[in-house]
């Protein structure tokens, strides 16, 4: 079988078993962060947008960002990258899930905010199309970039 990316996926079945129940996780993640955030919103969304914007600015950090192969004290940026590249993940993906969360949890409607959410709720609805541009950006510069090696994947190049 051949993946997205033109990659050889294996076929076996354990494999399949493993990612599909990968998945399944990652969806109950999403499904219970969504409701949670979804009922402070309607309890307090003063404060809800205001935390938002908060996480936002700090911006979400990846657990691989820790990931190192004892070569390469840039892999991570290497990787974010080659998956940008690739369109495994990239920018877009980001501001689809914004779009998606701000749309769910009515942020653009929400009224009665203070300065500060008001201030909140502007800089989140407007982030999107920030990463929207982020992605155009990052495209025109992937013809740029080199092919990268990983010492995982044999020093294979991607």
């Amino acid at each position: 079988m051949e993946g997205r990316v033109g990659v050889k996926i294996d076929e076996d079945e354990g494999s399949h078993a493993d990612l599909r129940h990968h998945a399944a996780d990652e969806k109950r993640h999403e499904t219970a962060y969504t409701k949670i955030v979804e009922k402070l919103f309607e309890l307090d969304p003063d404060t809800a947008v205001v935390a938002f914007a908060y996480m936002m600015r700090k911006n979400i950090v990846m657990p691989a960002h820790l990931m190192f192969d004892d070569r390469d004290d840039g892999l991570f940026d290497q990787f974010s990258a080659v998956a940008q590249r690739l369109g495994v993940y990239s920018a877009g993906d980001y501001a689809d899930i914004i779009e998606f969360l701000v749309g769910r949890w009515r942020v653009a409607s929400l009224v009665g905010l203070s300065d500060e959410g008001k201030k909140a709720q502007d800089f989140v609805c407007k982030l999107a199309p920030r990463y929207e541009r982020l992605e155009e950006r990052a495209r025109r510069m992937d013809k740029q970039r080199p092919a990268v090696r990983f010492s995982w994947i044999f020093d294979r190049e991607v």
